[in-house]
């Protein structure tokens, strides 16, 4: 009878503990999707704890000598700029774009791979002109909302882009910023100032972010529009913890080909040919995607940085004829060094036709001198693309900073 009696407890503690576990693991998984998944279920296998980011402004005057920091300041900078090609990464769950240590692309080279191919660039560098400082105004102030099946896209400058679909307002890559380096005195310098004033920015409630390089995730910026908007963002995996340690909760990270709702607008991360890292030890720790929008006249791409590759024919493959593309023409020579992560005029053309795009619109292009082709290049050479394959400026457009354009 004591053991019957044993037997029947420990069936009935079993069972319990079952359907508790079941019942957290389900509600967690519901609370992510419906919550915009403030925390990802997805990545819970993955550990980016490893990788340390240092602060996003580094001091450089700190040290009590500082005779002897500047001294050693060109030494120095030379010695970041090689760790910059070399990284940690920490054990995780393999996948197809995933070793356990490091992310990478589908297909062969897809970063500046060798110490001897920096330095060819650094020291053969033949830079063509970028003014000092552009004059412009302001565009002007974008709708509330847009409805009833209309797209609206406003080119804000560099890869800043506002999508507006079904009633939803999208900031893709948002960069406000004087600079876009680890450092507020050196790097890359901003010419021309947005095209919208941060204030004039429509209720914004989701925000794209594709990959952690300086001009694509603006720290400063993401943290007012969490202040200003507290919108969703939406990142690739490992990408997270660099919002969080900014005091910005709510974000979800996903791999590629995984999605979340926005507000009955899915929005899901897609491959990219490109690399990533912020710091001297963080190579390719984190993941870089570009944004598919399932709006209700049909999808909408958002390539984020990325070079050519067979990821644009799988996209086309699995959402069908882009309804807009929106693709980078800048940042592509010298040739030999940035053609695996960054699309030239001509690849973005075929990028257009990969993808069945309906049309196709430029970014990435004329804010920051990122590399050696001078300011006007992308928009000249993307008209000689377009008349090589014989189609109108109007199937893939250069757009104006601050105006929007309607899309069909």
């Amino acid at each position: 009878m004591k053991t019957t009696e044993k037997t029947e407890w420990e069936t009935a503690v079993e069972t319990a503990e079952k359907t508790k576990w079941e019942t957290a693991e389900k509600t967690e998984w519901e609370t992510a999707e419906k919550t915009d998944a403030i925390d990802s279920v997805y990545t819970k296998g993955l550990d980016f704890s490893h990788c340390h980011e240092p602060p996003e402004r580094i001091r450089l005057f700190r040290s009590p000598s500082v005779f002897s920091a500047v001294c050693l300041l060109p030494f120095f900078s030379v010695v970041c700029f090689l760790f910059f090609f070399f990284a940690c990464a920490g054990p995780g769950r393999r996948t197809d774009h995933f070793d356990g240590r490091r992310f990478h692309n589908y297909e062969g080279e897809g970063r500046h791979t060798g110490t001897a191919k920096v330095f060819k660039w650094l020291f053969t560098r033949e830079r063509r002109p970028w003014p000092d400082q552009i004059l412009s105004t302001y565009g002007p102030k974008p709708p509330a909302t847009v409805a009833n099946g209309r797209l609206r896209v406003t080119f804000v400058g560099h890869s800043t882009v506002l999508l507006q679909a079904d009633g939803r307002n999208i900031l893709f890559d948002p960069v406000w910023s004087e600079r876009v380096s680890p450092v507020s005195f050196a790097g890359p310098a901003r010419v021309r100032p947005p095209g919208l004033r941060f204030e004039d920015l429509p209720p914004v409630h989701v925000v794209g972010v594709s990959h952690d390089h300086y001009d694509h995730m603006d720290l400063a910026t993401l943290s007012r529009l969490k202040k200003m908007h507290n919108p969703l963002f939406v990142v690739p995996l490992g990408c997270k913890k660099r919002l969080t340690d900014e005091g910005i909760r709510r974000v979800i990270e996903l791999d590629w080909w995984k999605k979340t709702d926005a507000g009955g607008l899915p929005v899901h991360v897609v491959p990219a040919r490109h690399f990533s890292g912020r710091s001297l030890t963080d190579r390719d720790s984190t993941l870089w995607g570009g944004f598919v929008v399932q709006t209700r006249g049909g999808p909408v791409l958002y390539a984020g940085d990325t070079g050519h590759g067979r990821h644009f024919r799988q996209i086309r493959a699995r959402f069908g004829p882009m309804r807009l593309s929106v693709l980078p023409i800048g940042a592509y020579l010298p040739r030999w060094f940035m053609r695996p992560v960054h699309l030239d005029p001509a690849d973005a053309v075929q990028a257009h036709l990969d993808l069945h795009s309906r049309r196709s619109m430029a970014m990435h292009f004329g804010t920051f001198p990122l590399a050696d082709e001078g300011r006007l290049d992308p928009p000249h050479d993307l008209a000689t693309a377009l008349r090589a394959r014989a189609l109108a400026p109007s199937a893939f457009f250069v757009p104006e900073e601050g105006f929007g354009t309607d899309v069909p």
